[in-house]
Protein backbone atom coordinates (compact mmCIF):
# COMPACT_ATOMS: atom_id res chain seq x y z
CA UNK A 1 0.00 0.00 0.00
CA UNK A 2 2.58 2.26 1.24
CA UNK A 3 4.85 1.67 -2.48
CA UNK A 4 1.28 2.20 -4.64
CA UNK A 5 0.55 5.71 -2.36
CA UNK A 6 4.13 6.58 -3.50
CA UNK A 7 3.75 5.41 -7.37
CA UNK A 8 0.42 7.64 -6.97
CA UNK A 9 2.03 10.92 -5.64
CA UNK A 10 5.19 10.48 -7.59
CA UNK A 11 2.41 10.53 -11.05
CA UNK A 12 0.81 13.41 -9.35
CA UNK A 13 4.20 15.43 -8.76
CA UNK A 14 4.50 14.54 -12.52
CA UNK A 15 1.64 15.78 -13.81
CA UNK A 16 2.17 19.46 -13.18
CA UNK A 17 6.18 19.60 -14.10
CA UNK A 18 4.49 18.08 -17.54
CA UNK A 19 2.38 21.19 -17.35
CA UNK A 20 4.51 23.61 -16.75
CA UNK A 21 7.01 22.31 -19.30
CA UNK A 22 4.20 22.77 -22.20
CA UNK A 23 3.29 26.25 -20.72
CA UNK A 24 6.77 26.99 -20.94
CA UNK A 25 7.05 25.70 -24.55
CA UNK A 26 4.75 27.75 -25.73
CA UNK A 27 5.33 30.72 -23.95
CA UNK A 28 5.81 34.21 -26.12
CA UNK A 29 9.23 33.95 -25.91
CA UNK A 30 9.80 30.39 -26.35
CA UNK A 31 11.99 28.91 -29.41
CA UNK A 32 9.17 26.93 -30.44
CA UNK A 33 7.30 29.75 -31.68
CA UNK A 34 10.55 30.75 -34.13
CA UNK A 35 10.84 27.04 -35.29
CA UNK A 36 7.68 27.06 -35.85
CA UNK A 37 7.79 29.98 -38.19
CA UNK A 38 10.66 29.09 -40.05
CA UNK A 39 8.96 25.64 -40.75
CA UNK A 40 6.32 26.85 -42.47
CA UNK A 41 7.26 30.34 -43.62
CA UNK A 42 10.44 28.22 -45.06
CA UNK A 43 8.24 25.34 -46.31
CA UNK A 44 5.67 27.82 -48.15
CA UNK A 45 8.62 29.78 -49.68
CA UNK A 46 9.67 26.40 -50.70
CA UNK A 47 5.93 25.09 -51.92
CA UNK A 48 5.79 28.15 -53.86
CA UNK A 49 9.29 28.38 -55.84
CA UNK A 50 9.65 24.49 -56.57
CA UNK A 51 6.07 24.46 -57.75
CA UNK A 52 6.76 27.25 -60.05
CA UNK A 53 10.00 26.27 -61.09
CA UNK A 54 8.22 23.37 -62.35
CA UNK A 55 5.33 24.85 -64.14
CA UNK A 56 7.83 27.64 -65.94
CA UNK A 57 11.13 25.53 -66.58
CA UNK A 58 14.88 27.48 -65.28
CA UNK A 59 14.58 30.34 -67.79
CA UNK A 60 11.23 32.10 -65.86
CA UNK A 61 13.17 31.33 -62.65
CA UNK A 62 16.55 33.23 -64.22
CA UNK A 63 14.61 35.86 -65.16
CA UNK A 64 12.84 36.35 -61.78
CA UNK A 65 16.23 36.05 -60.17
CA UNK A 66 17.48 38.96 -62.28
CA UNK A 67 14.79 41.21 -60.89
CA UNK A 68 15.24 39.76 -57.48
CA UNK A 69 19.26 40.77 -57.37
CA UNK A 70 18.80 44.31 -58.65
CA UNK A 71 16.49 44.61 -55.31
CA UNK A 72 19.67 42.83 -53.26
CA UNK A 73 22.34 45.25 -54.48
CA UNK A 74 20.41 47.94 -53.88
CA UNK A 75 19.07 46.96 -50.47
CA UNK A 76 22.92 45.84 -49.57
CA UNK A 77 24.17 49.32 -50.74
CA UNK A 78 21.38 51.06 -48.79
CA UNK A 79 21.33 49.39 -45.16
CA UNK A 80 21.30 50.88 -42.43
CA UNK A 81 21.49 48.59 -39.81
CA UNK A 82 18.65 50.21 -37.87
CA UNK A 83 16.38 47.31 -36.98
CA UNK A 84 19.71 45.20 -35.60
CA UNK A 85 20.55 48.29 -33.32
CA UNK A 86 17.39 48.24 -31.88
CA UNK A 87 17.25 44.78 -30.66
CA UNK A 88 21.16 45.39 -29.68
CA UNK A 89 21.07 48.42 -27.86
CA UNK A 90 20.97 48.36 -23.81
CA UNK A 91 17.77 50.68 -23.39
CA UNK A 92 14.65 50.26 -25.42
CA UNK A 93 13.83 53.00 -27.87
CA UNK A 94 11.19 55.73 -26.87
CA UNK A 95 8.27 56.47 -29.46
CA UNK A 96 10.24 59.80 -30.57
CA UNK A 97 13.46 57.52 -31.27
CA UNK A 98 11.05 55.02 -33.38
CA UNK A 99 9.75 57.78 -35.40
CA UNK A 100 13.41 58.49 -36.35
CA UNK A 101 13.67 55.43 -37.02
CA UNK A 102 10.86 55.14 -39.03
CA UNK A 103 11.61 58.36 -41.42
CA UNK A 104 15.24 56.75 -41.68
CA UNK A 105 13.75 53.32 -43.51
CA UNK A 106 10.86 55.42 -45.32
CA UNK A 107 13.58 57.57 -47.00
CA UNK A 108 15.43 54.93 -47.76
CA UNK A 109 12.97 52.45 -49.08
CA UNK A 110 11.70 55.56 -51.55
CA UNK A 111 15.30 55.67 -52.73
CA UNK A 112 15.74 52.31 -53.20
CA UNK A 113 12.86 52.19 -55.62
CA UNK A 114 13.44 55.10 -57.49
CA UNK A 115 16.65 54.10 -58.11
CA UNK A 116 15.50 50.51 -59.31
CA UNK A 117 13.18 52.53 -61.76
CA UNK A 118 15.42 53.88 -63.28
CA UNK A 119 18.48 51.23 -63.58
CA UNK A 120 15.68 49.08 -64.65
CA UNK A 121 16.32 48.93 -68.71
CA UNK A 122 20.41 48.51 -67.60
CA UNK A 123 19.53 45.82 -65.75
CA UNK A 124 17.54 44.10 -68.66
CA UNK A 125 20.26 44.62 -71.19
CA UNK A 126 23.06 43.18 -69.12
CA UNK A 127 21.01 40.43 -68.42
CA UNK A 128 18.94 39.25 -71.48
CA UNK A 129 15.77 39.71 -70.15
CA UNK A 130 14.26 41.26 -73.33
CA UNK A 131 12.06 43.90 -70.97
CA UNK A 132 12.38 45.93 -67.64
CA UNK A 133 8.75 45.33 -66.60
CA UNK A 134 10.19 42.71 -63.86
CA UNK A 135 13.01 44.95 -62.28
CA UNK A 136 10.41 47.67 -62.55
CA UNK A 137 7.80 45.87 -60.79
CA UNK A 138 10.63 44.57 -58.01
CA UNK A 139 11.12 48.11 -57.18
CA UNK A 140 7.74 48.29 -55.31
CA UNK A 141 9.35 45.45 -52.63
CA UNK A 142 11.63 47.89 -50.97
CA UNK A 143 9.15 50.60 -50.63
CA UNK A 144 6.48 47.78 -49.07
CA UNK A 145 9.15 46.79 -46.58
CA UNK A 146 10.15 50.20 -45.45
CA UNK A 147 6.32 51.04 -44.51
CA UNK A 148 6.33 48.18 -41.80
CA UNK A 149 6.70 49.67 -38.23
CA UNK A 150 10.02 49.63 -36.47
CA UNK A 151 7.76 48.61 -33.52
CA UNK A 152 8.40 45.06 -35.15
CA UNK A 153 11.92 45.29 -34.03
CA UNK A 154 11.02 46.07 -30.32
CA UNK A 155 9.22 42.89 -30.74
CA UNK A 156 12.38 41.00 -31.75
CA UNK A 157 13.92 42.80 -28.94
CA UNK A 158 11.21 41.74 -26.17
CA UNK A 159 11.18 38.46 -28.05
CA UNK A 160 7.82 37.89 -28.51
CA UNK A 161 7.94 35.45 -30.88
CA UNK A 162 4.95 34.14 -30.97
CA UNK A 163 3.14 37.40 -32.82
CA UNK A 164 5.83 37.61 -34.74
CA UNK A 165 5.49 34.23 -36.31
CA UNK A 166 1.65 34.60 -37.03
CA UNK A 167 2.18 37.39 -38.55
CA UNK A 168 5.36 35.90 -40.43
CA UNK A 169 3.06 32.73 -41.27
CA UNK A 170 0.21 34.95 -42.49
CA UNK A 171 2.57 36.71 -45.27
CA UNK A 172 4.40 33.42 -46.30
CA UNK A 173 0.80 31.65 -46.75
CA UNK A 174 -0.73 34.70 -49.01
CA UNK A 175 2.81 34.84 -50.60
CA UNK A 176 2.47 31.24 -51.83
CA UNK A 177 -1.19 30.89 -52.69
CA UNK A 178 -0.88 34.56 -54.89
CA UNK A 179 2.36 33.34 -56.52
CA UNK A 180 0.74 29.77 -57.22
CA UNK A 181 -2.90 31.30 -58.49
CA UNK A 182 -0.98 33.48 -60.96
CA UNK A 183 1.26 31.24 -62.10
CA UNK A 184 -1.33 28.66 -62.83
CA UNK A 185 -3.21 31.61 -64.28
CA UNK A 186 -0.22 31.91 -66.81
CA UNK A 187 0.86 34.61 -65.46
CA UNK A 188 4.37 33.32 -65.96
CA UNK A 189 7.61 35.01 -64.04
CA UNK A 190 6.10 38.40 -62.88
CA UNK A 191 3.58 35.25 -60.13
CA UNK A 192 6.32 35.13 -58.40
CA UNK A 193 6.97 38.96 -57.70
CA UNK A 194 3.08 39.34 -57.36
CA UNK A 195 2.86 37.10 -54.53
CA UNK A 196 5.85 38.68 -52.89
CA UNK A 197 4.09 42.06 -52.63
CA UNK A 198 0.93 41.11 -51.44
CA UNK A 199 3.07 39.00 -48.71
CA UNK A 200 5.05 41.96 -47.60
CA UNK A 201 2.01 44.52 -47.77
CA UNK A 202 -0.13 42.75 -45.26
CA UNK A 203 3.21 42.02 -43.17
CA UNK A 204 3.62 45.62 -43.17
CA UNK A 205 -0.16 46.58 -42.34
CA UNK A 206 -0.36 43.81 -39.57
CA UNK A 207 2.56 44.91 -37.81
CA UNK A 208 1.28 48.81 -37.10
CA UNK A 209 -1.78 46.88 -35.62
CA UNK A 210 -0.40 44.18 -33.72
CA UNK A 211 2.87 46.10 -32.17
CA UNK A 212 3.54 48.87 -29.84
CA UNK A 213 4.61 51.29 -28.73
CA UNK A 214 3.59 52.78 -32.31
CA UNK A 215 6.22 55.14 -33.37
CA UNK A 216 5.78 59.11 -33.82
CA UNK A 217 4.45 59.87 -37.35
CA UNK A 218 5.89 63.30 -38.32
CA UNK A 219 9.30 63.40 -39.85
CA UNK A 220 12.14 63.61 -37.39
CA UNK A 221 16.01 62.72 -37.59
CA UNK A 222 16.12 63.64 -33.96
CA UNK A 223 17.17 61.06 -31.73
CA UNK A 224 18.58 58.51 -34.07
CA UNK A 225 22.70 59.67 -33.31
CA UNK A 226 22.79 57.09 -30.72
CA UNK A 227 21.96 54.35 -32.98
CA UNK A 228 24.58 54.96 -35.98
CA UNK A 229 27.82 53.54 -34.21
CA UNK A 230 25.93 50.10 -33.94
CA UNK A 231 24.92 50.71 -37.31
CA UNK A 232 27.16 51.53 -39.49
CA UNK A 233 28.88 47.91 -38.97
CA UNK A 234 25.71 46.24 -39.94
CA UNK A 235 26.17 48.84 -43.21
CA UNK A 236 30.00 47.99 -44.02
CA UNK A 237 28.90 44.14 -43.75
CA UNK A 238 26.12 44.24 -45.36
CA UNK A 239 28.17 46.13 -48.99
CA UNK A 240 30.79 43.43 -48.82
CA UNK A 241 28.27 40.66 -48.21
CA UNK A 242 26.53 42.07 -51.61
CA UNK A 243 29.80 41.40 -53.24
CA UNK A 244 29.49 37.90 -51.11
CA UNK A 245 25.78 36.76 -51.64
CA UNK A 246 25.32 38.27 -54.94
CA UNK A 247 28.94 38.30 -57.16
CA UNK A 248 28.46 34.84 -58.17
CA UNK A 249 24.67 35.05 -59.41
CA UNK A 250 25.73 38.28 -61.33
CA UNK A 251 28.85 36.21 -63.12
CA UNK A 252 26.55 33.55 -63.94
CA UNK A 253 23.18 35.49 -65.33
CA UNK A 254 25.75 37.80 -67.24
CA UNK A 255 27.89 35.42 -68.83
CA UNK A 256 25.45 32.31 -69.37
CA UNK A 257 21.96 33.91 -68.75
CA UNK A 258 18.87 33.59 -67.30
CA UNK A 259 18.33 29.53 -68.01
CA UNK A 260 21.41 29.25 -66.53
CA UNK A 261 21.05 31.44 -63.47
CA UNK A 262 18.01 29.78 -63.14
CA UNK A 263 19.29 26.43 -62.67
CA UNK A 264 22.25 27.75 -59.81
CA UNK A 265 19.93 29.51 -58.32
CA UNK A 266 17.50 26.83 -57.78
CA UNK A 267 20.19 24.24 -56.36
CA UNK A 268 21.41 27.10 -54.09
CA UNK A 269 17.80 28.10 -53.10
CA UNK A 270 17.29 23.80 -52.52
CA UNK A 271 20.51 23.96 -50.34
CA UNK A 272 19.39 26.19 -48.56
CA UNK A 273 16.11 25.07 -48.08
CA UNK A 274 16.82 22.09 -46.59
CA UNK A 275 20.05 23.48 -44.57
CA UNK A 276 20.55 26.91 -43.91
CA UNK A 277 17.34 27.82 -43.20
CA UNK A 278 16.70 26.03 -39.65
CA UNK A 279 19.92 27.97 -38.85
CA UNK A 280 19.03 31.41 -40.00
CA UNK A 281 15.36 31.36 -37.88
CA UNK A 282 17.48 29.58 -35.01
CA UNK A 283 19.81 33.07 -35.34
CA UNK A 284 16.26 34.90 -35.10
CA UNK A 285 16.16 33.43 -31.66
CA UNK A 286 19.86 33.37 -30.68
CA UNK A 287 20.47 37.10 -31.26
CA UNK A 288 18.36 38.73 -28.78
CA UNK A 289 18.80 36.00 -26.39
CA UNK A 290 22.47 36.13 -26.39
CA UNK A 291 21.91 39.59 -26.02
CA UNK A 292 19.99 39.51 -23.01
CA UNK A 293 22.15 36.72 -21.60
CA UNK A 294 25.18 38.70 -22.63
CA UNK A 295 23.59 42.06 -20.55
CA UNK A 296 23.53 39.82 -17.41
CA UNK A 297 26.80 37.24 -17.46
CA UNK A 298 28.77 37.33 -19.91
CA UNK A 299 30.35 34.09 -19.54
CA UNK A 300 27.15 32.32 -19.71
CA UNK A 301 26.27 33.86 -23.03
CA UNK A 302 30.06 32.18 -24.02
CA UNK A 303 28.89 28.87 -22.48
CA UNK A 304 25.92 28.82 -24.65
CA UNK A 305 27.43 29.83 -27.49
CA UNK A 306 29.53 26.68 -27.01
CA UNK A 307 26.71 23.86 -26.66
CA UNK A 308 25.06 25.83 -29.80
CA UNK A 309 28.13 25.43 -31.83
CA UNK A 310 29.25 21.79 -31.22
CA UNK A 311 25.23 20.70 -31.30
CA UNK A 312 25.12 22.38 -35.02
CA UNK A 313 27.92 21.42 -36.25
CA UNK A 314 27.06 17.43 -35.67
CA UNK A 315 23.75 17.84 -36.88
CA UNK A 316 24.78 19.98 -40.44
CA UNK A 317 27.63 17.15 -40.76
CA UNK A 318 24.75 14.29 -41.01
CA UNK A 319 23.19 16.30 -43.23
CA UNK A 320 25.80 17.22 -45.42
CA UNK A 321 26.20 13.28 -46.11
CA UNK A 322 22.10 12.50 -46.78
CA UNK A 323 21.78 15.48 -49.59
CA UNK A 324 24.61 14.58 -51.13
CA UNK A 325 23.78 10.84 -51.72
CA UNK A 326 20.11 11.74 -52.42
CA UNK A 327 20.63 15.04 -54.47
CA UNK A 328 19.71 13.27 -58.12
CA UNK A 329 16.34 11.44 -57.30
CA UNK A 330 15.54 14.56 -55.32
CA UNK A 331 15.93 16.43 -58.06
CA UNK A 332 14.15 14.20 -60.65
CA UNK A 333 11.28 13.92 -58.17
CA UNK A 334 10.37 17.24 -56.79
CA UNK A 335 11.72 19.21 -59.92
CA UNK A 336 11.63 16.93 -62.91
CA UNK A 337 14.36 16.00 -65.58
CA UNK A 338 15.13 19.50 -66.85
CA UNK A 339 16.63 20.01 -63.92
CA UNK A 340 18.76 17.39 -63.60
CA UNK A 341 21.78 19.52 -64.74
CA UNK A 342 21.98 21.39 -61.59
CA UNK A 343 22.75 18.30 -59.04
CA UNK A 344 26.48 18.52 -59.46
CA UNK A 345 26.07 22.35 -58.22
CA UNK A 346 23.45 21.11 -55.48
CA UNK A 347 26.12 18.81 -53.92
CA UNK A 348 28.47 21.76 -53.34
CA UNK A 349 25.71 24.11 -52.37
CA UNK A 350 25.14 21.72 -48.91
CA UNK A 351 28.64 22.01 -47.95
CA UNK A 352 28.65 25.92 -48.52
CA UNK A 353 24.84 26.36 -46.84
CA UNK A 354 26.17 24.11 -43.93
CA UNK A 355 29.20 26.70 -43.10
CA UNK A 356 26.59 28.70 -43.44
CA UNK A 357 24.36 27.85 -40.92
CA UNK A 358 27.27 27.52 -38.74
CA UNK A 359 28.27 31.57 -39.63
CA UNK A 360 25.09 32.37 -38.38
CA UNK A 361 25.13 31.33 -34.59
CA UNK A 362 28.50 32.83 -34.73
CA UNK A 363 27.18 36.08 -36.41
CA UNK A 364 24.33 36.26 -33.86
CA UNK A 365 26.71 36.30 -30.65
CA UNK A 366 29.53 37.95 -32.01
CA UNK A 367 26.83 40.80 -32.65
CA UNK A 368 24.53 40.60 -29.82
CA UNK A 369 27.76 41.23 -27.22
CA UNK A 370 28.20 44.59 -29.27
CA UNK A 371 30.75 42.83 -31.77
CA UNK A 372 29.42 43.93 -35.12
CA UNK A 373 33.57 44.74 -36.79
CA UNK A 374 34.15 41.19 -36.53
CA UNK A 375 31.75 40.31 -38.79
CA UNK A 376 32.42 42.68 -41.24
CA UNK A 377 35.96 42.14 -41.31
CA UNK A 378 35.08 38.15 -41.61
CA UNK A 379 33.07 39.50 -44.69
CA UNK A 380 35.86 41.66 -45.88
CA UNK A 381 38.41 38.03 -45.89
CA UNK A 382 35.55 36.45 -47.61
CA UNK A 383 36.15 38.92 -50.36
CA UNK A 384 39.49 38.80 -50.84
CA UNK A 385 39.56 34.96 -51.09
CA UNK A 386 36.47 35.04 -53.36
CA UNK A 387 38.39 37.72 -56.17
CA UNK A 388 41.80 35.81 -55.33
CA UNK A 389 40.56 32.20 -56.38
CA UNK A 390 37.09 32.45 -58.69
CA UNK A 391 39.03 33.93 -62.07
CA UNK A 392 41.23 30.60 -61.99
CA UNK A 393 38.13 28.66 -60.26
CA UNK A 394 35.86 29.61 -63.33
CA UNK A 395 38.14 29.25 -66.21
CA UNK A 396 38.92 25.47 -64.87
CA UNK A 397 35.84 24.55 -63.80
CA UNK A 398 33.06 27.34 -65.17
CA UNK A 399 29.92 27.61 -62.82
CA UNK A 400 31.12 25.02 -60.19
CA UNK A 401 34.56 26.84 -59.95
CA UNK A 402 32.66 30.05 -58.56
CA UNK A 403 30.41 27.36 -55.98
CA UNK A 404 33.68 25.70 -54.46
CA UNK A 405 35.26 29.44 -54.59
CA UNK A 406 32.46 30.17 -51.87
CA UNK A 407 33.28 27.43 -49.77
CA UNK A 408 36.65 28.50 -49.68
CA UNK A 409 35.49 32.32 -48.92
CA UNK A 410 32.95 31.11 -46.53
CA UNK A 411 35.37 28.65 -44.48
CA UNK A 412 37.53 31.68 -44.15
CA UNK A 413 35.29 34.10 -42.43
CA UNK A 414 34.08 30.85 -40.44
CA UNK A 415 37.67 30.63 -38.61
CA UNK A 416 38.06 34.21 -37.98
CA UNK A 417 34.31 34.60 -36.50
CA UNK A 418 35.52 31.52 -34.55
CA UNK A 419 38.61 33.23 -33.18
CA UNK A 420 37.22 36.24 -32.52
CA UNK A 421 34.21 34.42 -30.85
CA UNK A 422 36.80 32.81 -28.11
CA UNK A 423 39.29 35.69 -27.83
CA UNK A 424 39.16 38.21 -25.21
CA UNK A 425 37.65 41.30 -26.57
Amino acid sequence: MNTLRGTRARSADSTPSVSRSLRASLAPGAATWVLAQQCAVRGLVALKFLAIGRILGPGAIGSVSVALLAVAIAESLSDTGLAQAVVQRPQAPARGELGAVLTALVARGVCVALVLLIAAPFMAAQFHLGGALLVQMAAALPLARALASPSYYVAQRERRFAHIAAIEIGAALLDCCAGLAFALSGAGAYSVLAGMLLGESLKSALSWLVFAPRPLLSPRWSGIGDYIDFSRWIWAGSVVNLVLNQFDKVVVGRMLGPAQLGAYQMSSRLAQLLLADAAIALAQYLFPTFAARYRTDANEAARLVKRWLVLGTCTVALVVVALRLLAMPLFAWVLGPQWLPAVPLFRIFVVNMALGALIAVLVAYLRARGDARAVAQASAMQVVVLIAIVPWAVHRWGAAGIAWGMTAGLATAGLWMLYRTFSSR
